[in-house]
């Protein structure tokens, strides 16, 4: 029953592993791609535009040989293409009742796309005609003349023409660029149900006018739809006309793991087999194909792979314990039928026989649970790949099958004569691979960004632990013995008897003529205490440097716990930094005035542009100590409050720009030409408010000495240390902003849009917390799959050694009872037989837990370094995890209590009865 078990939930195990992954990196993967938008996961086709006569038919016949060529490793569904034709420039708008707000012309585009109808909804007028405009027309331009050139009927959306000042039926004109250049005539206005779709992707100026700057000055960009009947006149239009293709491919259906077929056959589709045979196919000879595709799936890839090692090392240990609790359940087994074993052997049952005999009988039991366990993974994990769930079950199946008969066939095989070099030279074997495998990893650090997962970083923590383990399986004798003679000394016998027990190993003996008494502690479960304290240590350790590198770079990025910022050098409002530095949890406020638009003169170089930081010198102290980012004495900065006139302000210059000063005063120009001289009274390395490596910043106190620089008086940014909430923050900006912000501006012949959505009141300030920043780091599926992934495996490898702990003490079952009967007999109450029990139970496990806790911190200290946790935290880090004590100890204490709780439990229910059935059936040994 208890191989049954153990082969269900092990295979169980095994089986649901690869396909956890499976569907872990799917998921990664389509998220990944989902966030990187609809444009850059489809395939763009642009060629020079067919006159053909047929109209839509000619794009319709090229979109079906593209899609003809899909299907395989990736697919593209047909209702979410978007395909047209489009004129290649703008052309300026001359009708002189449009808006200008800079006194440019708005400039506009046709396009034609299949199936706008569905994607927009008719305000005003009619959609253009799918007939010929100057057949439609023929009657009224004979009336007018022939010679004069019907317009092109377009739809405009409706917030556009109200921008631009159109309105149904205007006639919009451009500059000729031939004599046949036609006008459009406005036949429908339009609006557009939801901007946010797909369809609209690229096509933003077909639903809204669209800003466009010329330095300063700016004009409006709109495009508009024409109708099939047209299709063959826009070329009149602009210079020329392109047919266009966007092929969204569809990214759910994306599997990690053909993630390389599929790469080959977009690439083959953009520029490749495929693509030659589209042109053949299409007769377009400069049909062309774009996409960003295959540089996603190269980051894809090097993504899943800088997190494979933290998903790796989980699976590796509960694995490695799994092997042990296997062998320790074959010796079980082994042990409580070793008499019925030897007696058919000496009745002329051959060793081959037997085995063959026991390997059916395991079969029985294993081969079933490890059916059902293989079906119920399968169930449970649905993904297409079956082969490598089928094969980490059947090794794990084959592996609890053979241990109880290879475990018998060694009992039954005829002793040889001992070897005292065989376990030394083992250990040593195990201790310089180990030596070999650390020593690499640090040489060369783990595998380049991209290939595949390095085995020796999943390897060597668990090879600490087994070298630990057979070095503990060495000491822990020796210690447990000196233990025991400390405790000879006493009055107690408890102690002594369990101590010496625990030193001696209380393995049952042999009921043989070869018997050789005990055999010493067992090593197993110890080594499987060791492997689960040193992966789950390792694990946390990394999950730790993970969570404290985020909140680093979250904190760097926004510049402090909290920061509320202004878009260009507009100032705060009065009174608002006083206010949110009293919120509650803000423990520093920091104002500040920020400018990039100053030089420095006098450099090795002559003048430099700079940006220039005004602060507080003791709270911008506070700041960048905490972030870790130019940490200064606020003393250097003191002179700048009283000085006398003329003298330089003391200021702290960026490194790379003081290498290029000196010990001199230089002068800070500002851009309206406003002059302070500054002399450099420190150097920093980084700076809270411009954390941009190589960043030439100038860092002046705040106070009479800089009040001279125009606006430096009013900050316009704020930084605070603390927990402040952003809701709490965004509400005291909301209710500090001027009541005339918070309406909606008047349209204007400017450009103002009466119809755009009006954002938030607090628009003109950016508010960014930490704690948010640190959330949107996270929110990545692939570092959350890794981390669940590991956590379910420090949890399966706790159990699995647990479960060590205790097969081991059921094999001592006989021989511990027989002893405490005896001691029962001579007075020995039951509170003192759990008392023994424990104390010789507990010396292996503290050892162990000890033990691994050591492993796991030089796993830390060796490999640590060579770690590169930037995809796991969502931002580019420094290389290394940082050894700290906590997680370690953590994973350490829980598994030490909860088996010092199993022990005890194990002692206080099954002693009562099974020493009062050694009683009744006496001595048996």
């Amino acid at each position: 029953m208890l191989g049954a078990v153990l082969a269900f939930v092990a295979v169980l195990l095994a089986a649901a592993l690869p396909r956890v992954q499976d569907r872990s990196a799917d998921q990664a993967l389509r998220s990944f791609l989902h966030d990187s938008g609809p444009r850059d996961t489809s395939l763009l086709a642009a060629a020079p535009a067919i006159e053909s006569g047929r109209g839509p038919r000619v794009l319709d016949e090229t979109l079906n040989s593209m899609l003809a060529h899909t299907g395989g490793a990736f697919h593209v569904d047909p209702a979410t293409v978007v395909h047209g034709r489009r004129t290649t420039e703008r052309q300026p708008l001359t009708n002189p009742e449009l808006s200008r707000p800079s006194g440019f012309p708005p400039r506009m585009s046709l396009l034609y796309v299949r199936q706008a109808e569905a994607h927009v909804k008719l305000v005003e007028g009619r959609w253009p005609s799918a007939t010929p405009t100057a057949a439609a027309g023929a009657p009224a331009r004979a009336s007018r003349g022939a010679a004069e050139t019907p317009p092109l009927q377009v739809a405009l959306s409706e917030r556009a023409a109200r921008i631009l000042g159109a309105r149904l039926g205007s006639v919009l004109r451009s500059r000729p660029l031939s004599d046949d250049t036609p006008s459009v005539e406005v036949v429908g206005l339009f609006d557009v149900p939801d901007e946010t779709e797909d369809f609209w992707v690229d096509l933003e100026c077909l639903a809204r006018a669209c800003k466009h700057y010329n330095g300063e000055n700016l004009s409006w960009d709109v495009d508009a739809f024409v109708g099939a009947g047209d299709l063959d006149r826009m070329g009149v239009w602009g210079h020329s006309t392109q047919d266009f293709w966007r092929l969204p491919v569809d990214v759910d259906r994306l599997r990690a793991d053909r993630l390389d077929a599929t790469a080959k056959d977009i690439a083959s589709y953009v520029d490749g087999p495929t693509a030659a045979m589209l042109a053949q196919e299409t007769d377009r000879e400069w049909l062309r194909t774009t996409s960003w595709l295959p540089d996603l799936f190269k980051e894809a890839h090097v993504r899943r792979q800088a997190a494979a090692p933290l998903t790796a090392i989980g699976p590796a240990g509960v694995g490695a314990v799994a092997f042990v609790v296997l062998g320790l359940a074959g010796a079980l087994a082994t042990d409580r039928r070793k008499a019925e074993l030897r007696l058919l052997l000496a009745r002329g049952g051959s060793r081959t026989t037997i085995v063959g005999r026991l390997l059916g009988e395991s079969a029985v039991t294993v081969l079933p649970a490890a059916a059902a366990a293989t079906a119920l993974a399968v169930l449970l994990f649905p993904t297409p790949r079956l082969a490598p769930s089928l094969l980490s079950a059947a090794a794990v199946a084959l592996l609890a099958l053979l241990a109880f008969p290879v475990r018998a066939a060694v009992l039954l095989s005829p002793r040889r004569p001992a070897g005292r070099w065989r376990r030394p030279v083992a250990e040593l074997l195990v201790l310089l691979t180990t030596a070999a495998a650390v020593l690499e990893v640090r040489r060369r650090g783990i595998a380049p960004a991209g290939s595949d997962l390095d085995p020796l970083l999943v390897a060597a923590p668990l090879l600490l632990a087994l070298c630990a383990g057979l070095l503990l399986a060495r000491l822990q004798p020796v210690v447990t013995g000196w233990l025991a003679a400390a405790a000879a000394r006493r009055s107690g016998l408890v102690g002594f008897l369990g101590l010496a027990r625990a030193a001696r190993g209380s393995g049952a003996r042999d009921a043989g003529p070869h018997a050789d008494g005990r055999t010493g502690p067992s090593v197993l479960p110890m080594v499987a205490l060791l492997l689960a304290v040193t992966t789950g240590g390792f694990g946390a350790a990394v999950l730790d440097s993970v969570d404290a590198a985020r909140l680093d770079a979250a904190r760097l990025a926004v510049g402090g716990d909290a920061a509320i910022t202004t878009y260009g050098d507009m100032p705060l409002p009065d009174g608002l930094a006083k206010a949110v530095g009293e919120l509650p949890g803000v423990r520093t406020s920091v104002p500040l005035w920020i400018d990039d638009g100053f030089s420095v003169l006098g450099t090795a170089r002559g003048s430099a542009q700079v940006t220039v930081v005004v602060a507080e010198p003791a709270a911008y102290a506070r700041l960048s100590r905490a972030l870790g980012c130019g940490s200064f004495d606020p003393a250097l900065l003191a002179g700048g409050g009283a000085r006398s006139p003329g003298a330089p302000v003391p200021a702290l210059f960026s490194a790379g720009l003081a290498r290029r000063a000196g010990p001199d005063a230089y002068v800070l120009r500002a851009g309206n030409g406003e002059e302070l001289r500054a002399r450099v009274a420190g150097v920093i390395g980084c700076t809270p408010a411009l954390p941009v490596p190589g960043a030439a910043t100038v860092v002046l106190p705040a106070g009479p000495a800089t009040a001279s620089i125009d606006g430096a008086d009013r900050p316009n940014r704020w930084y605070g240390l603390g927990s402040a909430d952003g809701d709490r923050l965004r509400a005291v900006v909301r209710a500090a902003l001027p009541a005339a912000s918070a309406a909606p501006a008047p349209a204007s012949a400017a450009g103002q849009d009466p119809a755009a959505p009006t954002g938030p009141a607090d628009d003109p300030y950016l508010v960014r917390t930490a704690a948010e920043t640190v959330a949107e780091l996270g929110a990545d599926p692939l570092q959350r799959s890794a981390q669940h992934l590991f956590w379910v495996s420090v949890a399966a490898t706790g159990g699995f050694a647990l479960l060590a702990v205790l097969l081991t003490l059921m094999r001592t079952v006989p021989e511990r009872t027989a002893l405490l009967a005896r001691l029962r007999t001579m007075g020995l109450r039951r509170r003192q037989g759990v008392a023994l029990i424990l104390s010789e139970a507990l010396p292996q496990t503290l050892a162990a837990t000890l033990g691994g806790a050591l492993a796991a911190t030089a796993a830390v200290a060796l490999l640590g370094p060579a770690v590169d946790l930037s995809t796991l935290v969502g931002a580019r880090v420094p290389t290394g995890i940082r050894l700290t004590a906590g997680p370690v100890l953590t994973q350490a204490l829980v598994l030490a209590s909860l088996v010092a709780v199993a022990v005890l439990v194990e002692a206080a229910t099954s002693g009562r009865r099974q020493i009062t059935t050694e009683l009744r059936a006496g001595d048996q040994s």
